[in-house]
């Protein structure tokens, strides 16, 4: 078992008994009822020193593999909130090794990130290596072979679930007519202004083939090389439009830097560097935060910042495919000069009656019009419009910054909404 009084040992140069066991044979053993004991009395020091294991595996991992920084989000390095995510996520895992039933959102929602980014199974062993050896070498002594040996086998079966849910997401897209897997070259076919923030790109395929039908709340990953780390840098965007078979629209807030975040690389080199008829890779739509079109219920749409990208496709989908079911857009922005697509969702509610909207400003100008403009003045508050939101048989749905869907979940939970009927899109740091 683990020694928690060795858990604070010094760093040490390797680790060869943890990459031993790793790679000891093709086909490991089955998790047995005593490694989910091991795996679950390591659960306390993983609390207390996950982050130190993860930060230490990042970067022993990325300096023996370095093709690999290619994949991970350098900004996310920089400012440890990956490290703290994987931490997490190893966190998770072991408290519910003996109810993997538990974390099917969470795989899903990562096994879609990586398939966005291309993710092969032969590159799961480089990790599994790097992270027990970052076991050992951080918690040195309370780290004995038994646990090694548990946590081989614990990483293996999370290995497999991911490969096999992968494996079925890369053989639909190849499936599916227009579909790919990995990087494909796409062109920059227009650049069109939202706000004073936010940029929409049109994107084609270089090839000119057919593109694959999407989901509404689906997103791509883009990648373009970034001179000054000399790496290429992976994000992943919403297709802020509806399937049209001719081109995916992604609308790209410039973010800035942030305290000690560093500036939005991706987004900066989007608007600055990238104009039209430039080219840049693009992964085949994934994510599973998407509409549920068999449903005859209300939906509600709620939505801060550059969150509303989703949104704006779920809406276009809503309104051409189901116009008989009720739609409420919530949406908040800090003012005007940031409010994207307010004059496209000025025309849906004119020519779609049964689109409502809720439009809140947290700074309101002289020449904003209450009415025409927005709705309400300050942050939303679920509670003062539930007689627009609080439908029979809805569904809703959150995208924005973490704090404000945590905020809404809790509302809507508080006026009585079931959990099952909220559906939310995070994105951020993540353990790829």
């Amino acid at each position: 078992m683990l020694n928690t009084s060795a858990a604070a040992a010094p760093l040490r140069n390797a680790a060869p008994a943890a990459v031993a066991s790793f790679h000891s044979s093709p086909q490991r053993p089955a998790l047995s009822a005593e490694h989910q004991a091991i795996i679950k009395s390591t659960v306390p020091v993983l609390a207390e020193h996950g982050v130190a294991i993860t930060s230490h595996f990042y970067k022993r991992m990325l300096n023996a593999h370095p093709e690999m920084r290619n994949i991970f989000n350098s900004a996310h390095q920089a400012t440890g909130t990956q490290p703290a995510a994987l931490a997490h996520a190893v966190w998770a895992y072991a408290s519910n090794i003996d109810n993997l039933g538990a974390l099917t959102a969470a795989v899903s929602r990562i096994g879609h990130k990586h398939a966005s980014l291309g993710i092969t199974p032969d590159q799961y062993p480089i990790v599994g290596e790097h992270l027990l050896a970052s076991m050992k070498e951080v918690l040195g002594d309370a780290v004995n072979q038994p646990v090694i040996d548990a946590w081989a086998a614990a990483y293996q079966q999370l290995a497999d679930i991911f490969i096999d849910f992968e494996r079925g997401l890369y053989q639909q897209a190849r499936q599916t007519a227009g579909g790919w897997v990995g990087w494909r070259k796409f062109r920059v076919a227009r650049k069109v202004p939202e706000s004073d923030e936010i940029i929409s790109f049109y994107l084609e395929p270089v090839d000119g083939g057919a593109l694959p039908p999407f989901k509404s709340g689906q997103y791509i990953s883009v990648r373009v090389f970034v001179p000054e780390l000399g790496v290429y840098q992976p994000r992943q965007y919403s297709l802020s439009d509806t399937d049209d078979g001719r081109h995916f629209r992604i609308s790209v807030k410039k973010e800035s830097a942030k305290g000690i975040a560093p500036a939005g690389q991706i987004s900066n080199v989007l608007h600055e560097n990238l104009p039209e008829g430039a080219e840049l890779d693009v992964s085949n739509p994934f994510g599973d935060f998407t509409l549920d079109v068999e449903a005859s219920g209300p939906v509600i749409l709620i939505s801060g910042g550059v969150g509303i990208t989703p949104m704006l496709s779920m809406l276009g989908t809503l309104v051409e495919h189901a116009p008989q079911r009720p739609v409420v857009f919530v949406h908040a922005v800090r003012n005007a000069k940031v409010h994207a697509m307010k004059d496209y969702l000025s025309r849906i509610i004119k020519d779609n009656p049964q689109v409502s909207r809720a439009i809140f400003y947290g700074e309101v100008g002289e020449s904003e019009q209450e009415g025409v403009d927005y709705d309400y003045e300050g942050r939303i508050e679920l509670q003062n419009i539930k007689d627009k939101v609080l439908l029979p048989d809805a569904n809703y749905y959150l995208c924005g910054p973490v704090p404000f869907m945590q905020t809404q979940q809790k509302n809507l939970e508080a006026l009585g909404v079931r959990p099952e009927r909220i559906h939310s899109e995070v994105f951020g740091a993540g353990v790829a």
